[in-house]
Protein backbone atom coordinates (compact mmCIF):
# COMPACT_ATOMS: atom_id res chain seq x y z
CA UNK A 1 0.00 0.00 0.00
CA UNK A 2 1.79 3.34 -0.84
CA UNK A 3 0.87 6.18 1.58
CA UNK A 4 0.19 9.83 0.24
CA UNK A 5 0.63 13.23 1.99
CA UNK A 6 -3.13 14.20 3.80
CA UNK A 7 -5.04 15.99 1.15
CA UNK A 8 -3.34 14.55 -1.53
CA UNK A 9 -5.23 13.10 -4.42
CA UNK A 10 -3.89 10.29 -7.11
CA UNK A 11 -2.73 11.52 -9.52
CA UNK A 12 -2.69 15.57 -8.59
CA UNK A 13 0.36 17.62 -9.87
CA UNK A 14 2.22 19.19 -7.25
CA UNK A 15 1.67 23.03 -6.42
CA UNK A 16 3.30 25.51 -9.39
CA UNK A 17 4.94 28.34 -8.62
CA UNK A 18 4.30 31.54 -10.72
CA UNK A 19 6.03 34.82 -11.32
CA UNK A 20 4.55 38.26 -11.57
CA UNK A 21 7.13 40.66 -12.79
CA UNK A 22 7.16 44.10 -11.15
CA UNK A 23 8.19 46.37 -13.93
CA UNK A 24 7.47 49.94 -15.47
CA UNK A 25 4.95 50.62 -12.83
CA UNK A 26 3.18 47.96 -13.80
CA UNK A 27 2.19 44.22 -12.79
CA UNK A 28 3.21 41.57 -15.71
CA UNK A 29 1.04 39.31 -16.27
CA UNK A 30 -1.42 41.29 -14.75
CA UNK A 31 -4.41 38.41 -14.91
CA UNK A 32 -3.20 35.76 -13.86
CA UNK A 33 -5.27 32.08 -12.94
CA UNK A 34 -3.46 29.81 -10.45
CA UNK A 35 -4.93 26.62 -8.62
CA UNK A 36 -5.36 26.53 -4.70
CA UNK A 37 -1.76 25.51 -2.94
CA UNK A 38 0.06 26.81 -5.84
CA UNK A 39 2.78 29.77 -5.18
CA UNK A 40 2.70 33.42 -6.37
CA UNK A 41 6.33 34.89 -6.46
CA UNK A 42 5.77 39.58 -7.07
CA UNK A 43 9.21 40.71 -8.14
CA UNK A 44 9.72 44.19 -8.08
CA UNK A 45 12.76 45.16 -10.76
CA UNK A 46 11.44 49.00 -10.47
CA UNK A 47 13.96 51.32 -8.43
CA UNK A 48 11.38 51.86 -5.50
CA UNK A 49 8.64 49.85 -3.59
CA UNK A 50 5.65 48.81 -4.45
CA UNK A 51 2.72 46.32 -3.16
CA UNK A 52 0.34 43.61 -4.27
CA UNK A 53 -2.79 44.14 -2.44
CA UNK A 54 -5.81 42.57 -2.20
CA UNK A 55 -8.95 43.67 -0.08
CA UNK A 56 -11.17 41.22 -1.17
CA UNK A 57 -12.78 38.55 1.70
CA UNK A 58 -9.85 35.58 2.01
CA UNK A 59 -7.01 38.15 -0.14
CA UNK A 60 -3.39 38.99 0.32
CA UNK A 61 -1.04 41.97 1.70
CA UNK A 62 2.03 41.97 0.88
CA UNK A 63 3.06 45.27 2.18
CA UNK A 64 6.22 47.18 0.77
CA UNK A 65 8.60 45.21 -1.58
CA UNK A 66 11.31 46.78 -1.97
CA UNK A 67 13.21 47.13 -5.27
CA UNK A 68 15.07 44.21 -6.48
CA UNK A 69 13.07 42.22 -3.91
CA UNK A 70 9.94 39.85 -3.86
CA UNK A 71 7.19 38.47 -2.15
CA UNK A 72 5.33 35.18 -2.37
CA UNK A 73 1.77 34.49 -1.69
CA UNK A 74 0.47 30.45 -1.61
CA UNK A 75 -3.26 30.81 -2.82
CA UNK A 76 -5.84 29.22 -0.40
CA UNK A 77 -9.09 30.44 -0.88
CA UNK A 78 -10.79 29.86 -4.05
CA UNK A 79 -12.25 32.86 -6.14
CA UNK A 80 -11.42 35.60 -8.03
CA UNK A 81 -8.93 38.56 -6.23
CA UNK A 82 -8.68 42.05 -7.87
CA UNK A 83 -5.49 43.60 -6.43
CA UNK A 84 -3.45 46.83 -6.25
CA UNK A 85 -0.06 48.42 -5.71
CA UNK A 86 -1.63 50.87 -2.74
CA UNK A 87 1.45 53.55 -3.34
CA UNK A 88 0.29 53.44 -7.21
CA UNK A 89 -3.29 52.66 -7.12
CA UNK A 90 -3.22 52.92 -11.01
CA UNK A 91 -1.38 49.16 -10.78
CA UNK A 92 -3.95 46.96 -10.88
CA UNK A 93 -4.19 43.10 -11.02
CA UNK A 94 -6.25 39.92 -11.11
CA UNK A 95 -5.31 36.47 -9.26
CA UNK A 96 -7.75 34.03 -10.51
CA UNK A 97 -7.89 30.75 -8.06
CA UNK A 98 -9.54 27.49 -8.91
Amino acid sequence: MIAMAPGAAAGAAPPARHTVAIEGTAFATADLTVKVGDSVVWVNKDPYPHTATSSARGGFDSRDIAPQKSWTYTAKTKGDFAYICTIHPSMKGTLHVK
